[in-house]
């Protein structure tokens, strides 16, 4: 099935961001919630990632996120953690306290509760920021609590490869 994501795969792709990486001379944060740490995970499994790698941040619980990232509280009962806004401010607030280049953020419904009508399970929207672009998109993926997370870390990893390039994931 297409939701079906091997570590194999996800540690090749966070090899091709390293080496990216490493020819720009640039370096990455993570600010992740549903994936608790597993962009990071992947990332560190590389050997040499301390070149290229700056800071993970998991916030986990909407405090967090406000406490380490500086996303405004407001914003939770506004639009909830599971949103556009919120990665965005997830996304700078990763890059304003460390010295990465690019960051990456995640927040989603990894299950299997917690979803709703509007945001079912499977919902995760990630966000790749540089310097003052920040690229958002909705993502929703099938498959268990299991499938989604790896889902969610392939599509950053994938997302950082494109947007190091110069290429913009598509937003929506």
């Amino acid at each position: 099935m297409s939701w079906r994501v091997s570590v194999d795969d996800i540690t090749q792709l966070a090899a091709t961001l390293g080496q990216r990486l490493l020819e720009t001379q640039a370096q990455v944060s993570t600010a992740e919630s549903c994936t608790g740490g597993g962009i990071a995970e992947a990332i560190t499994r590389i050997p040499g990632s301390s070149t290229w790698f700056e800071a993970g941040y998991v916030t986990y619980s909407n405090r967090q996120k406000t406490q380490q990232l500086d996303v405004p509280e407001q914003l939770f009962s506004r639009v909830g953690a599971v949103s556009r806004e919120v990665v965005e401010a997830m996304a700078r607030g990763a890059q304003a306290n460390s010295t990465a280049r690019f960051s990456v953020a995640v927040s989603g419904v990894a299950g299997p509760d917690g979803g709703s009508a509007e945001k079912p399970v499977g919902t995760v929207w990630i966000c790749w920021g540089a310097a003052e672009q920040l690229i958002a998109e909705r993502f929703q993926f099938a498959g268990d609590r299991d499938a989604v997370r790896r889902q969610t870390v392939k599509a950053a990893l994938e997302g950082l490869i494109r947007f190091t390039r110069g290429e913009i994931p598509n937003q929506g």
